[in-house]
């Protein structure tokens, strides 16, 4: 028996020749890539710094543009919820996608041609196919036949309303109102304007989610209780 040990090849890819290339970790992408944005700082005045602010300036540019708009409370017309000069942020995704206007919603509308020039800020009061009547008996506003305390969040002192109004709002459209009535040009000041007063959805940019200035009074804006027991307009009734 041949009991001679052989000699075991030992294993030639555990280590490389002297011939064998070894990989770029980082590789001819990841090169070109340092490479460029190196020239782009050496490029702009500021260097790397410059170049992370004009970045960060574009992202805030798209999300101004797409998602979140800032806007400044110009007059007194939504206090005392919302004051003059008050920052608030705009959600302008709120009513995409399928979403709609709801009563009790602050909006923000582009006005040009029914309100006046400019955009506004205003509470939806009632939506379309609404029969919106001020007043009742006890002088509040009624929506479908129902009553809405708005005392808490109309301007202290104010009345709902004192210009009565009787108005069913056309589809499409909102009816919308200032909290501090008395200091508010809104859809009763409209009536017999183009457009009947009332706000075509599609001229709504969006809607006023979050005061974020000044910092005392950051809050979330929710929508109040006051038209959860609103019922829906008599013709959707009865067609759902």
């Amino acid at each position: 028996m041949d009991t001679e040990a052989q000699p075991t090849e030992r294993d030639r890819s555990s280590r490389p020749s002297g011939t064998e290339q070894t990989s770029d970790p980082e590789g001819p992408e990841g090169r070109s890539r340092s490479a460029f944005s190196a020239w782009v700082a050496d490029w702009v005045p500021g260097g790397r710094i410059t170049v992370t602010l004009l970045v960060l300036l574009a992202f805030l540019l798209l999300v101004s543009t797409f998602v979140l708009r800032p806007f400044q409370i110009p007059s007194g017309s939504m206090e005392r919820g919302l004051s003059i000069g008050d920052r608030v942020l705009v959600n302008k995704l709120a009513y995409r996608f399928g979403g709609r206007p709801q009563r009790g919603d602050i909006v923000v509308f582009d006005g040009t041609g029914f309100f006046g020039h400019g955009d506004y800020v205003k509470r939806v009061v009632g939506v379309g196919g609404d029969h919106v009547v001020c007043c009742d008996k006890d002088g509040r506003v009624q929506v479908n036949d129902r009553s809405v305390d708005e005392s808490a969040f109309l301007y202290p002192g104010d009345r709902p309303s004192t210009v009565p109004f009787d108005v069913v709002v056309p589809d499409g459209t909102l009816f919308v109102l200032g909290d501090h009535r008395g200091d508010s040009s809104d859809s009763r000041d409209h009536l017999g304007s183009p457009g009947g007063g009332m706000v075509p959805v599609g001229k709504v940019i969006g809607r006023a989610d979050w005061i974020v200035w000044p910092f005392g009074r950051a809050t979330r804006l929710d929508r109040p209780d006051a038209y959860a027991r609103v019922p829906a307009p008599a013709a959707e009734g009865a067609d759902g």
